[in-house]
Formats: C-alpha cells, sequence, structure tokens
C-alpha cells in the first residue's frame, strides 16, 4: 500500500488490517475508517480531520503531527500511540484507551474524553482548554504540566495500583526517530 486512494479503496472492499503501513502526509479528510487496524503505521503528518475512527486500534501508531481535529476516535486502541504534537481539537475521545500515549505538546482543546484511560500518558505542554474530562484516568500524569483552563475535570478517577517496568517504543517518521521510554503497566 503505497497512498490513501489504494488503502481507501480496499477498506471499502471490507479489508479492516493495515498494520505497519506508512502513510505519511495522507489526507484522509473526512474519511470513514471504523474500526480500521492502523497498529504501527505511520500516519504523521496526516490529515484525519473529520474522520470516523471509531473502534480503531492505532496502538504504537505514529500520528506526530497529524491533524486529527474534529475526529471520531470514541473507543479507539490507542496504547503507546505517539500524537506529539498533534491537533486533536474537538475529537471526540470517549471511552479511547490512551494508555502510555505521548501527547506532548498536543492540542486537545474542546475535545470530549469522558471516561478516557489517560494512565501513563506523557501530557506535558498539552492543552485540554475547555475539554470534557468528566470520568477520566489521569493516574501518573502531573496536571501543572498541562493547560486545563475551563476544562470539565469533575469525577475524575483513580485507575489502581500499578507496577511498573520500562519498555523502548521507537517511532520512525521520515528522518526523524522518536524513543520514548514508557511504562507497561499491571494493575493489582
Amino acid at each position: 500500500m503505497t497512498n490513501a486512494q489504494s488503502l481507501l479503496h480496499e477498506y471499502n472492499q471490507g479489508h479492516r488490517d493495515f498494520t505497519d503501513t506508512a502513510l505519511h502526509n495522507a489526507d484522509l479528510q473526512a474519511k470513514n475508517l471504523s474500526g480500521i487496524e492502523f497498529s504501527r503505521a505511520d500516519l504523521s503528518g496526516a490529515n484525519l480531520q473529520q474522520a470516523n475512527l471509531s473502534r480503531a486500534a492505532l496502538g504504537q501508531a505514529n500520528l506526530t503531527a497529524s491533524d486529527l481535529s474534529g475526529a471520531d476516535l470514541s473507543g479507539a486502541n490507542l496504547q503507546d500511540v505517539n500524537l506529539i504534537g498533534a491537533d486533536l481539537s474537538q475529537a471526540s475521545l470517549v471511552g479511547a484507551d490512551l494508555s502510555r500515549a505521548d501527547l506532548r505538546a498536543a492540542n486537545l482543546d474542546g475535545a470530549d474524553l469522558r471516561g478516557a484511560d489517560l494512565r501513563d500518558a506523557a501530557v506535558s505542554g498539552a492543552s485540554f482548554r475547555n475539554a470534557n474530562l468528566m470520568g477520566v484516568c489521569l493516574e501518573n500524569i502531573d496536571p501543572n504540566s498541562v493547560d486545563l483552563e475551563g476544562a470539565n475535570v469533575a469525577q475524575m478517577r483513580s485507575c489502581g495500583i500499578e507496577m511498573s517496568t520500562g519498555i523502548s517504543h521507537r517511532w520512525i517518521s521520515w528522518g526523524t526517530e522518536y524513543v520514548v521510554i514508557a511504562k507497561q503497566s499491571n494493575i493489582i
């Protein structure tokens, strides 16, 4: 697979597994990709504005500097995903699993994260202005490192006691290599 057009053709034919696909700077704006498997895919710089990625599997994907504004990511698996500098403003992340995600400098202004799991996520420099964080699990997050102005932080929850071991994840994006030490959690 080399371009967005062939991905869309295969998706419309019923194919859902696009693991390890490279679609750097792809234009998938407002496309329906519900339930797609994009694990370890390189979607850095992609335009996914208003895209339907509900229930998508994006574990360990590279979405650095991608535009996901207004996208539907409800129920998506975003574990260990690289969202450094991504635009998730006005996105729906209801019930999404963002555990160990790298959200440094990401824009989540106005996003709906009700019930999302952000356990051990890297959020330094992220903006959650006017976001709905009701029922969000923010375990091991420093709230002083993010902008929470106007955010609904009612009923944020604790996620349990954890024992962690370091795991290195490596994302490569067009001449730039990102190495992030994430934590693998086992809830007791």
